[in-house]
């Protein structure tokens, strides 16, 4: 594909690209020399599971690798041992070793349902960054001044309300940026957020005589609360892994106003077929339900296919469309301190809700097929299931409770 196509399918739902005419640049020059370029994401092993907010970079990812470019995930199994601050307000609990290893075990399964593994290169950043010299990240140390350090938002706001900021956390961004020499990186990837350690990358290139790579920058999906950035400490996310019913169920749950970011962001239809939904919303000609209904199907059949995709939707029907579901279903709290890794075993959790009188009675209820928890019924009466906040929990036909989890 010519360069000026290719720069096309790769700018739509970018939000910055720094810069496009270097982009364009390197697009010319792979054809030429017929070499595909080297684009790199870095993955944070520190929180395992995958949602449709990272999907949204894996996606762009795969775009590249559909282009015929390599694409390498760097799983930051040395910076996993800081923690990245971005986003952070106080210092992050630094993981073990074997903590880092599992985590980005299920973060590489995980991101297989969106790339091709068979073209797909991943490398671990403790194999340049362990070996490193003192005196090289000395070097490293000198090209940046701590006064622009504290540009960055999160060290400014902590170092002026006097919250500690301890010298280590300064070196996440300049060893994700050595990540970017390491590899001589074309492209880098990822959200706004990560925009400080992205532009790293690029003064280190320079600094080691390297052509800098370009800095290509995705929008962050918002939650399934219609407010908050997607994320699985808020609750409000939607994970990759999850069971077809459970993301049919949350896409339907999302804030009529946050549709078109969901279009447009997480659905995978071509930019027209998006653009025409929007405007039929817009306009009235299309229902915001017949809308949603589709962009759940589009959703859930990315994960897990369309056959999978229009069971979600029937059971969705057959448990909130056709259901009497009450207005006025009250909401009950449970303390985040009572589930593991999120879950908690579903007999405990109808008793915790007052909606059965015991554990014994919730694994009776759930054995006689009288359990529905969000669009799905369970059969299994020791399953455990994920807790999350607005998860609907049912007992036979005039039982209900909806979820908040308690912090």
């Amino acid at each position: 594909m010519r360069p000026e196509e290719q720069l096309e399918i790769l700018k739509r739902g970018a939000a910055e690209i720094i810069n496009e005419d270097e982009l364009k640049g390197k697009l010319e020059r792979s054809r030429r020399e017929g070499k595909p370029l080297l684009v790199k994401l870095g993955l944070d092993p520190s929180a395992p599971d995958i949602h449709l907010g990272h999907a949204v970079v894996l996606r762009k990812m795969k775009q590249f690798q559909d282009l015929g470019h390599h694409v390498v995930l760097v799983v930051g199994d040395f910076t996993g041992r800081i923690g990245d601050p971005t986003g952070r307000s106080e210092t992050r609990r630094q993981l073990s070793p074997r903590q880092v290893e599992e985590n980005a075990r299920t973060y590489q399964e995980q991101a297989f349902k969106i790339l091709d593994p068979e073209k797909t290169r991943i490398v671990f950043n403790s194999e340049w960054l362990a070996p490193l010299r003192f005196e090289e990240i000395i070097r490293m140390a000198s090209t940046y001044t701590v006064a622009r350090m504290l540009e960055r938002e999160e060290f400014r706001e902590r170092f002026q309300d006097n919250r500690p900021i301890f010298i280590h956390e300064f070196f996440y961004p300049f060893m994700q940026g050595y990540d970017s020499v390491a590899l001589r990186a074309d492209v880098e990837l990822g959200a706004t957020e990560q925009k400080f350690n992205i532009l790293m990358g690029r003064h280190l290139q320079k600094e080691y005589g390297q052509e800098p790579q370009v800095a290509m920058l995705m929008p962050i999906l918002v939650g399934i609360d219609g407010k908050h950035k997607m994320s699985k400490s808020l609750g409000n996310y939607i994970g990759v892994a999850e069971s077809p019913d459970q993301i049919y169920g949350k896409v339907m749950s999302i804030p009529d106003e946050v549709m078109k970011d969901y279009y447009e962001l997480a659905s995978g239809l071509p930019e027209r077929e998006v653009e025409e939904i929007i405007a039929g919303l817009a306009s009235g000609q299309i229902h915001p339900r017949d809308a949603k209904r589709r962009l759940a199907r589009e959703i859930t059949a990315l994960y897990h296919g369309h056959a999978s995709a229009l069971m979600a939707e029937k059971q969705f029907d057959l448990v909130f469309r056709q259901g009497d579901i009450p207005d006025d279903i009250p909401e009950v709290k449970i303390p985040e301190r009572e589930l593991v890794s999120g879950r908690i075993g579903a007999a405990r959790l109808l008793a915790m809700a007052g909606l059965v009188s015991s554990n014994s009675e919730g694994r009776r209820m759930i054995a006689q097929g009288a359990v529905t928890v969000g669009a799905r019924k369970l059969d299994d009466p020791l399953e455990e299931v994920e807790v999350t906040d607005g998860l609907l929990l049912r007992v036979g036909k005039r039982r209900f409770a909806r979820v908040a989890v308690s912090r």
